[in-house]
């Protein structure tokens, strides 16, 4: 293996390794230097498998509540071995097409413990011994892990973190899941449908906190009635294990109550931490914020030239999507550019049921902003698709300053993953409420409802009434 390089990228996830295919089109040569497995914690053990489990477990869910079916339905069940297994058949059909593409795009792929020797080499520690490499250009992309709580410590057993969970061997009685965020809320949903009693507990006031609010108070109340026991405000203060079963006790918020929740598993899901730890004991003194989320400019690059960092290491939104953007603009700008993210256009979506989809300023930012908006709302209770669908509990909201200019959209629907790049295009392009209402939409569908919501912002809808 060549000891020099054009550019050595230190972990191989969604940011890393999209980095690594980009530098090669750029014709520079790349080592890709991965601790695990490429795809990083998103192919393995996050994105990919969280939403098979999601497919799978929706199936019969839906079965059991279609009012044409018949038949004995309490006798449909869910073949957890079998799943897990497919499950797993997925995510490693995707782990060798990126293996097999990264090779024959020339990305150079080794595996072990990287770390910083100065501000152009790296020593890596593989099952062979240590190598020292060099490189004119580093692109750090070692990801984050699961955030834990002083008082209760994931063991694999009791308490489990996202990446144990995919591989729950039984279905708990009663799961208890600490954070209401994107991944409280999708792992919730995940076991309620396999059975489980499932109880979320939120320390902030909402669900999905920094979400739009109307949007976020509608999907609440939908899971609730999809059977999720879901407790905000409240903080706990300790844990302990009785009986077999975990106890959480805290405090309510709310009235300052106390309260106490017993389950036979602990899902921690209180956010992620950065994986800047291995920069600390290096000679290279790469600044990082007080949360450990390592600093860098709008160009990605660190306090130290030609070292650049992305993805979740960086902070920000903890999302795969944006660690590719961030990878495909730091593998340019370490090969010469100067290219920046527009972090406004950056969508985000929970997979819930509906799904939950965002792009843009919420109607509360923008008016903190001090923007006069225009906004549109279009239930899917008027959508012709959602009702044969049998899925009209949900809203597409639109979200545009006084000059028609679109800056922001909620969308609670199903699909609303696949929906909302209309209106992420739309922001990205500047386009106005018009150009979106003007567009032809295919009937009967679903996105027909994002033409409807930009048409009422003008008081100009067709299927419902501009009051």
């Amino acid at each position: 293996m060549p000891r020099k390089w054009d550019i050595i990228i230190l972990g191989g996830g969604p940011g890393g390794y999209v980095a690594a295919l980009r530098a090669t089109q750029l014709k520079k040569r790349v080592l890709l230097i991965e601790k695990d497995k490429v795809g990083g914690t998103c192919m393995n053990y996050g994105c990919i498998p969280t939403k098979y489990l999601l497919h799978q477990t929706k199936l019969i869910s839906e079965i059991k509540k279609s009012k044409i079916v018949d038949g004995p339905l309490d006798k449909l069940r869910f073949n957890l071995e079998k799943m897990l297994k497919e499950k797993q058949k997925v995510v490693e059909q995707l782990v060798q097409g990126l293996n097999f593409i990264l090779k024959k795009k020339g990305v150079e792929v080794i595996n072990g413990e990287a770390s910083l020797k100065s501000e152009n080499e790296v020593t890596v520690q593989t099952g062979e011994g240590e190598i020292l490499i060099e490189s004119e250009k580093i692109i750090l992309a070692t990801g984050s892990r699961p955030g834990e709580l002083p008082f209760i410590i994931p063991n694999g057993k009791e308490v489990v973190t996202s990446k144990e969970a995919l591989e729950i061997g039984t279905i708990p009685k009663k799961m208890l899941i600490i954070g209401a965020g994107t991944i409280g809320i999708e792992f919730g949903i995940i076991f309620q449908r396999l059975g489980s009693d499932v109880t979320i507990l939120e320390i902030m006031p909402t669900i999905l906190p920094g979400w739009d609010k109307e949007i976020v108070s509608r999907l609440q109340r939908i899971l609730k009635t999809q059977g999720l026991r879901i407790f905000t405000q409240m903080r706990i203060d300790e844990s302990l294990i009785e009986d077999g079963l975990i106890c959480l006790r805290g405090t309510c918020l709310k009235d300052s109550t106390s309260f106490e929740f017993k389950g036979e598993k602990v899902l921690l899901a209180v956010g992620r931490r950065p994986n800047s730890d291995y920069f600390k004991s290096t000679p290279v003194n790469i600044s990082v914020d007080e949360y450990g989320f390592i600093r860098v400019n709008p160009h990605f690059e660190t306090n130290i030239p030609g070292i650049y960092a992305i993805g979740d290491v960086i902070g920000g939104k903890l999302l795969a999507h944006k660690a590719s953007h961030e990878g495909l603009i730091a593998a340019e700008n370490a090969s010469g550019a100067k290219k920046t993210v527009d972090y406004e256009t950056m969508p985000m979506a929970v997979y819930a049921e509906p799904e939950l989809s965002s792009v843009g300023l919420t109607e509360e930012e923008a008016q903190e902003r001090g923007i006069k908006t225009k906004v549109g709302r279009f239930p899917l209770r008027a959508s012709g698709r959602a009702l044969t669908m049998g899925k009209e509990e949900g809203i597409v909201k639109i979200v545009a300053d006084e000059n028609d200019k679109i800056i922001g959209a909620h969308i609670l629907a199903p699909n609303a993953s696949e929906i909302v790049a209309e209106i992420t295009l739309a922001i990205g392009k500047g386009l106005k409420l018009q150009d979106v209402a003007s567009s032809i939409h295919i009937h009967p569908t679903l996105s027909e409802a994002v033409m409807e919501a930009s048409m009422k912002a003008r008081g100009m809808a067709l299927h419902i009434m501009n009051i």
